[in-house]
């Protein structure tokens, strides 16, 4: 097992966003959190990542409490996130994006690694000189991706990769998920866009208002006539 949340509590103020969250992600696995806007998928994936906290409970990560671990420790210990939303340094060229994600590690090291990348991604190879503002959303998404991957993950977590994308870039982001995965990435997954997220998942878990109301195998998840009805629209 490599990450393993227990009874997770997450408040804005008042407002108590993650109510008492358990579930665990096995190594090589994509486990999906599916759920409606404001379930608290992002919160936790936040959570996890040490910028947000949590009131009790705790978060194992490779068999230690990172819970009250600072952000940078937790990239340093092999966990990386792709925010919502991107957020790519638009005003820095698309290489200096990637060698912010390899901040925790050895100088030595970067070169391999953007080779790694641009391997990977050789949309971003051929656009290494440009500004990552240039870039249209699909490639920004993988900038995203890419910056994430400099620093060798042990967990790869994904915050909404499909937001605001063409379908045909959505199937692209997600067949480079599904590569990820079977070259070896652990990867957890919040996606807006449940059919794709189960269709390339092995486990998911359904969220509302806080809380985990199903977990499953996603293969049982898409056919469940409650998560067809409020996610698939069947």
């Amino acid at each position: 097992m490599i990450l393993k949340a227990d009874n997770i509590n997450v408040y804005y103020g008042a407002i108590h966003a993650v109510k008492d969250v358990s579930f665990y992600v096995d190594e090589g696995e994509i486990v999906t959190l599916i759920g409606a806007n404001g379930a608290g998928k992002s919160t936790i994936l936040k959570t996890i990542s040490g910028l947000l906290r949590s009131r009790g409970g705790s978060i194992c990560f490779i068999g230690k409490n990172i819970g009250s671990a600072p952000p940078h420790k937790i990239v340093g210990g092999g966990l990386a996130l792709v925010p919502e939303g991107r957020a790519v340094f638009l005003q820095m060229t698309v290489e200096e994006n990637l060698e912010m994600g390899a901040f925790t590690r050895p100088k030595s090291e970067k070169i391999n690694r953007l080779e790694h990348v641009f391997e990977r991604f050789p949309r971003l190879k051929e656009r290494r000189r440009q500004l990552a503002g240039t870039l249209s959303g699909g490639e920004q998404q993988m900038l995203a991706m890419g910056r994430a991957l400099m620093s060798e993950p042990r967990l790869l977590m994904l915050d909404e990769p499909s937001m605001g994308l063409a379908p045909i870039l959505v199937d692209q982001i997600f067949e480079i998920i599904g590569d990820l995965n079977r070259s070896g990435s652990t990867i957890l997954l919040v996606e807006q866009n449940a059919r794709m997220a189960l269709s390339i998942a092995d486990r998911g878990y359904v969220l509302e208002t806080g809380g985990i109301v199903k977990s499953a195998p996603a293969s049982r998840l898409l056919e469940d006539d409650d998560v067809k009805k409020a996610y698939l629209g069947g």
